[in-house]
């Protein structure tokens, strides 16, 4: 793999996961989301044997527009109206998150066993069914929330405290963690994001210009 291709993996992996954490920050702070960007998160968690990155997410870059906008955005350091710190702490929690998984070979046994089981179930229901996304959500609560360290994810109580909308932020931060470990396949460190900046971000900028 080259590196001009490296870098665009990346850029796609590291634009799923902020697609991810914006959804999160959206959902507990108006209880609503994009459904189109929503169902692409929900769907790459679910794609098991992809024959190349674009194809987790759909095969379609217009799939990740929404994270494209937050890559580009957290990698030209300007300021963005609007836009949250939470959707930046969330992501850097999910690669803590995605680190610690990493050495922990049961759960990640657990986690495969747990979406392989969602895939069946996507066969009888769509992918954002409320049933499907119910067991997604569980599966998270049975793995990664077992960890001392925990994402506290900040909003409306009104919304928080819905259990629909609970479900759909735990599904949603288990598709964030599927992006992280795409992310680190790809060649992704944390480091990265400060001193490959640049090259991230003109792929992100072309990625969205072409849209």
């Amino acid at each position: 793999m080259n590196k001009k291709v490296r870098i665009k993996n990346q850029t796609m992996a590291l634009a799923g996961l902020f697609q991810a954490t914006h959804l999160v920050e959206q959902l507990a702070k108006t209880g609503q989301v994009n459904e189109d960007s929503y169902r692409t998160c929900i769907e790459s968690l679910l794609e098991t044997d992809p024959d190349s990155v674009e194809a987790i997410y759909g095969g379609n870059i217009n799939n990740l527009r929404l994270g494209m906008q937050e890559v580009r955005f957290i990698t030209d350091g300007q300021t963005r109206t609007g836009s949250s710190p939470d959707v930046i702490r969330y992501a850097l929690s999910i690669l803590h998150l995605e680190s610690k998984l990493r050495k922990n070979k049961r759960m990640l046994n657990d986690i495969s066993k747990g979406i392989i089981s969602a895939k069946r179930q996507a066969e009888h229901f769509h992918t954002t069914h409320e049933n499907l996304i119910a067991n997604l959500s569980g599966l998270y609560q049975e793995t990664l929330s077992t960890f001392r360290f925990r994402i506290h994810v900040t909003g409306s109580a009104q919304h928080l405290q819905n259990t629909t909308t609970a479900h759909k932020i735990r599904a949603l931060l288990l598709c964030g963690v599927r992006s992280a470990i795409l992310w680190r396949q790809m060649g992704g460190r944390r480091w990265q994001l400060l001193f490959n900046r640049r090259k991230l971000n003109v792929i992100a900028s072309q990625s969205l210009k072409d849209l």
